[in-house]
């Protein structure tokens, strides 16, 4: 009865990270339309769910302490599915447990290759945002006067949009 409890914990972790697959996918749109709003949202849901996920860890950890503890293991250590699998001798039971690890690996691989593109993204549009703000205040005045190499504290950053000195 335990290893059920423990597929089910795996399937309800596996849900909450395909809800954040579908955040992923969305804020890819996001980013990519450049908008902002849209984008606060989707963090906003994704914090929500991450809570969530944290609950179901927790739940997940609760059932494989129960597993252990059926199969008169004292012990609280934290094993993997695969070494937990190992105390399952029913093979039904071990193989269900074994797709739903293999299910979850799965979507957790995809959604972190999709985090990734997404950093990427965000990384893209950065450098955009800086090459265009030089563009249109220019680059900093270094070449305009003589400043002598020791006198470094009278060098100016970027220039404001607007010259106060007009």
């Amino acid at each position: 009865m335990a290893v059920q409890a423990l597929v089910d914990s795996l399937s309800k972790l596996d849900e909450a990270h395909l809800v954040m697959l579908d955040c992923a996918v969305k804020k890819r749109a996001a980013i990519m339309k450049n908008n902002v709003e849209d984008l606060i949202g989707i963090l906003n849901q994704e914090s929500r769910i991450v809570k969530q996920i944290e609950q179901l860890e927790d739940t997940r950890m609760t059932a494989c302490y129960a597993f252990l503890q059926e199969r008169g293991v004292k012990s609280q250590l934290n094993l993997t599915i695969t070494e937990l699998s190992r105390l399952v001798f029913d093979p039904e039971e071990k193989k269900s447990l074994l797709d739903m690890q293999k299910q979850l690996s799965d979507t957790l691989h995809r959604l972190k290759e999709l985090n990734d593109l997404n950093q990427k993204l965000i990384e893209q549009s950065l450098t955009f945002l800086d090459y265009s703000l030089d563009l249109l205040v220019g680059e900093p005045e270094q070449a305009a006067t003589y400043q002598h190499p020791a006198d470094k504290s009278g060098g100016r950053g970027r220039p404001g949009l607007f010259d106060t000195r007009a």
